[in-house]
């Protein structure tokens, strides 16, 4: 991936817009933003093992990076690059460590309450990750108001209102961004609001033909906006041009966890589990494909189901003990489908949905509110449906199916 220079700049480049959708804010794979970052004593210790390959220019540009922050902790240049780059790393491979990284690349400016414009955004991104979002967005708001021009912090503030249901706001961060970055991430990051309020059919099709017209984007650049266009089609319930518009993003070649697991979610809907396994068969360190894996084990009689279902079941129970509230979804899921506790996964899917509002949010509220013969408990993300417009084949499924029941 390419870098985003921290000053002010014209134009955006694609690094500070993608983490906001490529790792999307409701995926909780156990983020640990909120939590003091282990630091190591010394350069010698060894806190875990983590995959890397060594011909990758990416992992070859963090470790020159990281050694040159450790000569230098307080380089605000330096430390706000490093802990950008592990955010775009936990991106790539799903792994929250990252994130504790990227916080203890900050730890002289973390409690500052005027630290730099530039910290002041990656503490942002640092405070989403940990659902602290009236936190993130007071940080984004004064990095707006000291420079009108940062991209970063209009894109990331676009991406908060969104998941909190915010789309007036969102838009409205959007119309900020666009003269800032190219004309495909403008369009597709209006596309994203306006396909859940009501414009679902023009949204997809302003941003399609924006890819049309932008052939010589970047692979990032284009992996962000035909994921977005997927989505859009797969709530429409266009299967074949979501499905298209998924493996041309996956055609690019590129690391990305909320791409593979949005892929997987739509296999697993179009009942095609061992699809899932094969798409996924390295992604067990990452909890989001782990809970896909081992949905699509269970679904396709895979002897491997009950141990993946075990591993979830301890990493669940980890995120718990440390305090971490910020996986409520995922668990959801995992406990209606896997554990078969309908009353519990409700618990946890009206907490989650009190939190964010995404679609994916409101359908397991609605399901696991089916599951537990609980219909008046799927309230909220009905009302949040029919006010918004929201134009989903299975959302608008699900409430016809808790409106009939008594």
């Amino acid at each position: 991936m390419f870098r985003l220079s921290l000053r002010r700049c014209p134009r955006l480049e694609f690094s500070a817009l993608a983490p906001i959708w490529v790792f999307s804010l409701s995926l909780a794979i156990g983020p640990q933003a909120a939590a003091a970052p282990r630091v190591p004593a010394s350069d010698t210790q060894v806190l875990d093992r983590v995959p890397a390959r060594a011909a990758d220019p990416r992992v070859r540009d963090l470790q020159a990076l990281r050694a040159a922050w450790r000569a230098a902790p307080r380089d605000v240049d330096l430390s706000v690059r490093l802990a950008r780059r592990y955010v775009e790393q936990a991106a790539a491979e799903g792994d929250p460590r990252y994130i504790g990284y990227a916080q203890a690349a900050l730890t002289p400016w973390w409690t500052a309450t005027a630290p730099p414009v530039a910290v002041r955004v990656q503490r942002a991104v640092l405070y989403q990750y940990g659902h602290q979002f009236s936190e993130a967005l007071a940080d984004l708001d004064a990095a707006v108001l000291a420079e009108p021009t940062n991209a970063e912090a209009w894109s990331w503030q676009a991406a908060i209102h969104m998941v909190r249901a915010d789309y007036a706001a969102a838009l409205r961060a959007c119309s900020a961004l666009a003269p800032l970055t190219s004309a495909l991430l403008a369009t597709a990051c209006k596309a994203s609001a306006d396909s859940l309020t009501g414009q679902a059919g023009p949204a997809a099709a302003a941003l399609a033909a924006a890819l049309e017209a932008a052939p010589a984007a970047g692979p990032e650049e284009r992996l962000w906006a035909l994921t977005r266009l997927a989505e859009i089609r797969e709530r429409r319930g266009e299967g074949a041009l979501a499905e298209r518009a998924f493996r041309q993003a996956l055609a690019l070649g590129l690391d990305d966890v909320y791409l593979q697991a949005a892929y997987a979610d739509f296999l697993l809907d179009s009942a095609r589990a061992r699809e899932v396994l094969t798409l996924l068969k390295d992604g067990a360190r990452a909890d989001v494909l782990l809970l896909r894996l081992a949905l699509a084990a269970k679904a396709a009689g895979d002897s491997r189901a009950d141990g993946w279902a075990r591993d979830l079941a301890a990493r669940f129970a980890a995120a718990r003990a440390r305090g971490d509230t910020t996986h409520e979804k995922e668990e959801a899921r995992f406990v209606m489908a896997l554990q078969g506790d309908a009353p519990r996964a409700l618990a946890l899917a009206r907490s989650n949905f009190a939190v964010q509002r995404e679609p994916a949010d409101a359908r397991i509220l609605m399901e696991a509110a089916l599951a537990a013969r609980q219909p008046e408990a799927a309230g909220p993300a009905r009302e949040w449906l029919q006010a918004q417009g929201v134009e989903s084949v299975v959302l608008q499924a699900l409430a016809g199916k808790l409106g009939a029941t008594k």
